[in-house]
């Protein structure tokens, strides 16, 4: 007779069942969304329904069907698999621009609360003529002088959130620096860059990594943004935003192409927005 399971085997389901309920919905919710998006573009690197690429004007416009899960473009390109690689690419995108933005706000921010006085007007200065000019159009600006591609919208989104970060950081490092156990390393002789990287940066981290999953979200829009102007990801290479450019003017014929790269762009932006307000009430943070 088989053993029946040990009372300690079927309290830990239970356990890690209480656990993820207790987690805020917000969270739940986002981290779902956030899951799928990412499971959707990592499968877009190992399997694709069909070459993404590849042009059928004898199949174009068709509804979702067992050969095109979603339909197909006006160029008769399969829609799941644009989908797939728009996920890939627009990750990519956001990936690359949330590391530059939190890698330099975060020096900035940390030199100007920590130093203050000159070197935190000087830096917060510069900053602020940044920050006056919307993320998205500081972004058009960079790419059209850069010229339009996927490198350039990288760089672009990535200068455009340094001012979040930066912001976000100094607020931290304000209230950090205050505190009494980096007060008592200052009395006792150590150094500055020390005190920055063993007392202050590591309690800083809640609220940059907040941050980071809200500018995700608007880094993924705005590279959609600059796609859907030309300005971002070029053709034949999918990009959700270009999708949505192209596809437009043949809605009325076949709304698919057009409403299904504006869903994924909708919960990408969702996602990351519910992951950050969830990570915030998780971690206590207030903005």
């Amino acid at each position: 007779m088989a053993n029946s399971p040990s009372p300690a085997s079927l309290e830990k389901p239970v356990k890690q069942r209480r656990r993820w309920q207790r987690l805020p919905p917000a969270l739940r919710v986002g981290g779902l969304l956030v899951g799928i998006i990412v499971l959707m573009a990592l499968l877009s690197l190992v399997w694709l329904p069909a070459d993404p690429d590849a042009q059928d004007m004898l199949s174009r416009l068709q509804a979702p069907s067992t050969s095109h899960v979603l339909g197909t473009d006006q160029y008769g390109r399969d829609l799941l698999a644009r989908i797939l690689v728009g996920a890939r690419a627009s990750l990519l995108v956001g990936t690359v621009a949330v590391s530059i933005g939190l890698g330099s706000g975060l020096i900035f921010g940390l030199l100007a609360g920590y130093f203050g006085g000159r070197v935190d007007r000087t830096i917060m200065l510069l900053l602020e003529a940044l920050y006056s000019l919307p993320a998205l159009l500081l972004a058009m600006l960079l790419v059209t002088a850069w010229g339009p591609g996927l490198v350039s919208a990288m760089t672009a989104v990535g200068i455009a959130a340094i001012p979040a970060f930066s912001r976000v950081a100094r607020a931290s490092v304000l209230q950090v620096r205050v505190m009494p156990y980096v007060e008592a390393a200052q009395a006792l002789g150590a150094r500055q860059r020390r005190v920055l990287l063993q007392h202050v940066l590591p309690n800083i981290l809640g609220p940059m990594i907040v941050q980071a999953s809200l500018t995700m979200g608007a880094a993924v829009l705005i590279e959609a943004s600059l796609s859907y102007l030309g300005l971002g990801i070029q053709p034949p290479a999918a990009s959700w935003g270009r999708m949505l450019r192209e596809s437009q003017s043949f809605m009325m014929l076949s709304p698919g192409p057009t409403i299904f790269p504006g869903l994924a762009v909708a919960a990408v932006v969702l996602g990351f927005n519910l992951l950050g307000d969830g990570l915030r009430d998780l971690l206590g943070q207030r903005n």
